[in-house]
């Protein structure tokens, strides 16, 4: 496995060491302690979520707060845009966001640690991704920050209005969301 930092500290990018043939190809898409050993962390990842989603489906920026999950992201079909946005008041880059195209056919993954909003964007006619959270879901605790916020200034590779929940058209400016120590 590979790993690369990238300009957010804490966030990394991850490529898996892929064997194809003529047959198709085989990865590991976690082992534990290639994960603990390639990027010094010792996490636990106690729930993991799937999720489908058609062309134009904009999910996020979702982060829980007082039970923050890191998240370890990867597509298993079709492709997104996934992002990244520091909301740790106390980190170098906060308010920065780090954004990559997650899909099937590059594998590469996304470690994203606590203290982060996460969020994509479907690319593809459909995408599912797959993400292991390291805290269990609590509803009561999530927030939302909106997804087009000028202060933050995602460049969404959109065509089109993104499709929405009501719970993401609702999301709050960075200016007025509860951050991160």
């Amino acid at each position: 496995m590979k790993v690369a930092a990238t300009a957010i500290p804490g966030l990394l990018l991850l490529e898996p060491a892929v064997h194809e043939d003529a047959r198709g190809f085989f990865f590991e898409s976690f082992n534990q302690k290639r994960f603990d050993d390639a990027t010094g962390l010792s996490v636990r990842f106690p729930q993991d979520n799937h999720s489908y989603s058609s062309r134009h489906v904009l999910r996020g920026l979702h982060y829980q707060l007082r039970r923050p999950q890191g998240k370890l992201v990867r597509v298993i079909a079709g492709e997104v845009f996934d992002v990244a946005v520091d909301l740790r008041r106390s980190s170098p880059t906060f308010g920065k966001y780090f954004s990559k195209v997650l899909s099937a056919a590059n594998k590469k993954q996304l470690w994203i640690p606590e203290g982060f909003a996460h969020g994509f964007l479907v690319l593809s006619e459909g995408a599912e991704v797959l993400y292991k959270a390291t805290d269990y879901y609590a509803p009561e605790d999530e927030r939302c920050l909106i997804w087009n916020d000028p202060a933050i200034g995602i460049d969404w590779p959109k065509d089109g209005e993104p499709i929405l929940s009501a719970k993401d058209q609702s999301g709050l400016a960075f200016s007025e969301a509860e951050v991160f120590a």
